[in-house]
């Protein structure tokens, strides 16, 4: 007589335990998945964070450069009221109006330097695949302030962020007009004109 050996069967509940196995694989790697992508997320806004700061440190150096070279009609520059931020230059602003202070030529190159930075704060420099103007930086605005208290003037480039962070402490610049103050980034400069009294 023949001794037929069955085939080993693994019970239901053996089967039941790799299933459950591979369940869990799957959960596992969908979680690792969703942080991966939330992290890719979460880097793409750290960088627009980084590259609107760029932006504006540019535009802002562009502005102390310009001012710096056109001292005597520095007045022309400073339409901003310190205290409430207004008027400002860029997103949303009017043409800038002609000074009456210095020379003919001095006030022509202030009305030009304005006229160009709010060009530039209006996106002049960046423009999207069909030609109209994207700006580097969201909702970009820059203010120029005389502070008599402290007898210098104060440059300042305003934008929205991305992320929620701290408010601007002490600079007013476009305060308001992002939703949030925790959204509201900002670099400045304070230039100091030299006093002709110790020059020769």
């Amino acid at each position: 007589m023949l001794n037929q050996s069955r085939p080993y069967i693994p019970e239901r509940r053996e089967r039941g335990v790799v299933l459950l196995e591979v369940m869990i694989a799957i959960i596992i790697l969908a979680i690792g998945l969703l942080g991966l992508a939330k992290l890719q997320a979460s880097t793409r806004q750290l960088e627009m964070e980084s590259y609107q700061r760029a932006q504006a440190v540019i535009l802002l150096q562009d502005m102390v450069s310009r001012f710096s070279s056109n001292t005597k009609a520095a007045a022309c520059y400073a339409v901003t009221d310190l205290a409430s931020g207004a008027p400002y230059f860029g997103y949303g602003a009017a043409t800038p109006a002609v000074c009456a202070i210095g020379t003919i030529t001095q006030q022509a190159t202030a009305l030009s330097d304005l006229t160009q930075w709010q060009a530039q704060l209006n996106g002049a420099s960046e423009t999207n695949e069909d030609g109209v103007q994207a700006g580097a930086m969201i909702g970009a605005r820059g203010c120029i302030a005389y502070d008599a208290a402290a007898d210098v003037y104060v440059i300042s480039v305003v934008w929205q962020g991305l992320l929620e962070s701290s408010a601007p402490a002490g600079l007013n610049c476009a305060a308001g007009l992002y939703g949030g103050e925790e959204r509201r980034r900002a670099v400045s400069a304070i230039v100091r004109l030299a006093d002709p009294t110790f020059l020769g």
